[in-house]
């Protein structure tokens, strides 16, 4: 059966997002007079979210009494400050203008919240066919639930679909949805053989040659 439907994971697979990420925790370290963090070291927490930024920005957990101010003031950076340096990763562009001129639906499946991602997509003028953010429904990724609404807001069976994503929780959630999973090795994880991906690949481009 052929391919006919891509998803992408957003922050580290369609987009780098990484350094505005850095950028909203170093001003916010700041901002409370403490030293700004390394990028390579805030690269690999950025899958994680704003809250696993502020832990490790700040030493702390989130029982601590200010780490929901903190939170809420490193996602008003962010927000503010979004589309300072992110861009779609080398090649991104390039292959998104193929699958239209191929006729394939794409989306993207994202556990970033829809006020976030919506900004983010619009700002760098992405226009998918879907979109599913953490907080469309009641779970997301590593559980199934927003891969299969995807395919079932495209009308595509799970089985013409392949998932692009650089984290383990990616490659879980296809395994969970029954959809075949392509692992990028240029995004923020470090791809391990235990995510039972389908697929590897080291650059957009290679994607072709597996649709």
């Amino acid at each position: 059966m052929t391919v006919n439907t891509i998803l992408f994971d957003l922050d580290g697979t369609l987009v780098d997002t990484a350094p505005d990420l850095a950028y909203a925790l170093n001003e916010l370290l700041k901002e409370n007079k403490l030293a700004e963090k390394p990028f390579d070291k805030i690269k690999p927490l950025v899958a994680f979210g704003g809250k696993a930024l502020i832990k490790y920005g700040f030493d702390c957990e989130d029982d601590h009494p200010q780490f929901s101010k903190r939170h809420q003031r490193i996602l008003e950076i962010y927000t503010n400050n979004i589309d300072k340096n992110s861009s779609t990763f080398d090649g991104i562009d390039e292959l998104l203008t193929t699958l239209k001129n191929l006729k394939m639906q794409w989306g993207v499946v994202t556990n970033k919240p829809k006020n976030l991602t919506h900004l983010l997509l619009d700002k760098l003028n992405i226009m998918p066919d879907v979109v599913v953010c953490g907080d469309t429904l009641e779970f997301n990724k590593p559980h199934p639930a927003p891969l299969l609404y995807a395919c079932a807001q495209l009308a595509t069976d799970p089985k013409r679909c392949l998932f692009i994503g650089d984290d383990k929780n990616d490659m879980l959630a296809g395994v969970n949805a029954n959809i075949k999973t392509v692992a990028v090795k240029y995004g923020y994880g470090k791809v391990e053989k235990n995510w039972n991906y389908d697929y590897l690949i080291t650059h957009p481009s290679e994607l072709l040659e597996l649709i």
